[in-house]
């Protein structure tokens, strides 16, 4: 256990599941169609989902009693298989084990082996271990017996939980072939990715050769390659009843029954005469009852409450038992929004035609930690709602964007890590609001880095975005008298160079700005201010620029004040509301429009071309944005400095980054 440290016990329970296998290559298609939805986030749902296309094979046991069905991506390889291995948890093993003399050692075992986190079963340098049965399976193909073993490295939840091992071909495979002795067969042959496969011995591979290749050692099949094998040993397995081509799916149905009290009640009553008998939608919803002794005891807190258990059953009336495991709490979460439509309606989940006419949710914002639960059952949960008619779109969210973490270094184990409450290391943003007022822990916070990235916290950092507020409050505030009055039309023609270059910064940073907004980069949107101001502070220390109340400059500067203002508004509210009063203005900022740029005054007619010689700078030239390569090269090559470094030497190679940097590799 995570928490105490206490060895976690894993126990067979009869629970509750909803059939997501059901819509596995549905919820998979639709991904396709979800283009505003990150990559990394439909990456990892193609992964969960996990569609794989193979054959499924069948090994009879002798004497044909029973069968062990292996699902494989590898068919091509089947003439290498030297065993069988099954995960501990295999409904075969018990039966397999009956008559063995060790029955008992080997099932203690198995159990030592199905306590392993499948997480750590996944782990390539998780030492291979298992056992012998002494019993054995026919191959499908050549009819050798191929003994079964049991292992830690197969997982139940991968097929069937029974494996046809390769060990030439498979990483795992050939380990634990090697630790246990067992054959290995090659029947890859691929002499340029594998010399060691040119001879088909297995003493000459030194690790298992995956890729593709011409078959060998594989009968009728040899010289054929290796994916037209895949077809043509399927074909022949369909042909004679000995197996199939199968699509599998690594994702598993949703386990919604949970041992706890705090969750939705499952409707669900058990009658010893009607069995399983669903609550009478009349009597939904299930209450939670209050008085619940939640003392840890190893089942439901709902199990001990007599009075919440026994009922009497709605079909027959006898006396029956509620089931006393509630709901998954991602039940709740992968309908909420749904419910948020009609959140006081007391007659129905929610209300389909509200739902239908405001919904998909437009923006979803939230964390990638949820990328294939929450996210993946919302959409799970929104499509079985439109097949059963409520509904009519089949995704919850129509675009999505996911945010980082905040981590901080942890007093209790000196690492960074995730900010919370449980690792100590969380940060009380009163403190820093009392010190630094609420405004200055908004701003530091969206100004810590990508929202979409994970950010370091760092107190002493906060001060930044003190001392750039206080700026912001002294520029603004301490030069309302030399602005023009509120609503005077700008003509930057008019002003001085100063004042034109602060009438170009203040669009530029409002067009910046917008467009970072609308991205979620509040991060640069705050940085371009932040430029903003340091472009209002020079310009204001320039002798050139004379602001007054009936000039070009002072109109030129109340545009920028406004400005830049109301675009810190959303970050900064209180000094923003503050700032825009002293600016003259009655009511709040909030009920202005968002600034809109002038195109002009955007339009970059020059751009500055860092030039380079051997890696480092050496010049810097003002240039047409339509300039060429060759223009940029040829007003390089004429710089005093840049002739001085290079030397009388011709470079020998040019790198240019348009508009950005030449670089002159000397010859």
């Amino acid at each position: 256990c995570e928490r105490c440290g206490t060895e976690v016990e894993q126990k067979e329970l009869s629970q509750w599941f909803f059939k997501t296998t059901a819509y596995a290559q549905d919820l998979l298609d639709g991904l396709e169609e979800l283009t505003t939805w990150p990559e990394r986030v439909r990456t990892m749902q193609r992964n969960w989902i996990g569609r794989s296309d193979g054959v499924t094979i069948r090994f009879e046991r002798p004497g044909g009693e029973t069968t062990i069905d292996c699902f494989t991506t590898r068919i091509d390889t089947v003439a290498g298989v030297t065993y069988i291995v099954l995960a501990p948890e295999h409904a075969l093993v018990p039966s397999l084990l009956s008559g063995h003399p060790q029955k008992a050692d080997l099932m203690a075992r198995a159990q030592t082996m199905k306590g392993q986190r499948t997480a750590r079963q996944t782990d390539p340098d998780l030492e291979k271990e298992g056992f012998d049965t002494g019993q054995s399976a026919v191959h499908a193909i050549t009819g050798k017996n191929l003994p079964i073993w049991v292992a830690n490295y197969v997982l139940m939840e991968y097929g069937s939980g029974a494996v046809m091992a390769v060990p030439a071909h498979d990483h795992r495979d050939f380990a634990f072939a090697k630790k246990y002795g067992l054959p290995i067969e090659v029947v890859i042959q691929n002499t340029e990715a594998c010399p060691e496969t040119a001879s088909g011995r297995a003493e000459d591979l030194t690790a298992a050769y995956l890729g593709s290749g011409i078959l060998i050692n594989s009968g009728e099949f040899d010289g054929t390659p290796s994916e037209e094998a895949k077809q043509d040993i399927g074909r022949w397995l369909e042909a004679h009843n000995r197996g199939s081509f199968t699509t599998t799916y690594r994702l598993r149905d949703w386990l919604i029954s949970r041992q706890r009290y705090w969750g939705a009640p499952i409707p669900i009553i058990y009658c010893s005469k009607c069995e399983v008998v669903p609550v009478p939608e009349e009597d939904l919803p299930v209450v939670l009852p209050q008085d619940v002794d939640f003392r840890p005891k190893g089942d439901s807190p709902l199990a001990r409450h007599l009075a919440f258990k026994n009922v009497s059953c709605p079909r027959c009336g006898g006396p029956a038992e509620r089931e006393t495991d509630t709901m998954d709490t991602f039940v709740d979460s992968s309908w909420y929004y749904l419910r948020f439509i009609s959140p006081r309606d007391a007659a129905q989940a929610f209300d389909a035609t509200l739902a239908n006419r405001w919904l998909p949710v437009d923006q979803y914002i939230g964390g990638v930690e949820h990328a294939i639960l929450h996210l993946m059952y919302s959409r799970f949960v929104t499509r079985f709602l439109a097949d059963e008619g409520y509904l009519e779109f089949r995704e919850p969210f129509a675009r999505l964007f996911t945010q980082g973490m905040i981590t901080k270094v942890s007093p209790r184990t000196g690492r960074l890590e995730k900010m919370s409450k449980s690792k100590e290391n969380a940060v009380a943003p009163r403190n820093l609001m009392e010190k630094y007022g609420a405004d200055t822990v908004r701003v530091y916070t969206l100004f810590i880095g990508p929202p979409d990235k994970d950010a370091e916290w760092d107190d002493r950092a906060v001060e930044g975005a003190f001392r750039f507020l206080s700026r912001v409050w002294r520029l603004i505030g301490g030069n309302v008298a030399a602005m023009a009055p509120s609503g005077t039309a700008v003509d930057p023609s008019r002003a001085s160079d100063p004042g034109q270059e602060l009438y170009r910064k203040a669009h530029q940073t409002t067009m910046r700005v917008n467009e970072n907004l609308g991205r979620f980069h509040m991060n640069t949107a705050i940085a371009a201010l932040m430029e903003l101001t340091n472009t209002l502070s020079l310009t204001l220390q320039d002798s050139a620029f004379a602001p007054s109340p009936e000039g070009a400059d002072g109109a030129v500067l109340r545009d920028a004040a406004e400005r830049l203002i109301l675009l810190l508004a959303p970050m900064a509210p209180f000094i923003a509301e503050e700032v825009w009063e002293q600016l003259g203005h009655e009511g709040s900022i909030f009920k202005q429009p968002i600034p809109k740029h002038d195109p002009e005054a955007v339009a970059v007619d020059m751009v500055t071309v860092v030039v380079q010689v051997g890696g480092k700078v050496r010049g810097r030239l003002q240039v047409p944005v339509t300039a060429s390569e060759d223009e940029v090269k040829k007003l390089a090559l004429a710089d005093e400095n840049v002739i001085r470094h290079l030397a009388g030497r011709e470079p020998k190679k040019v790198i240019y980054v348009p508009q950005k940097v030449l670089n002159l590799v000397p010859a």
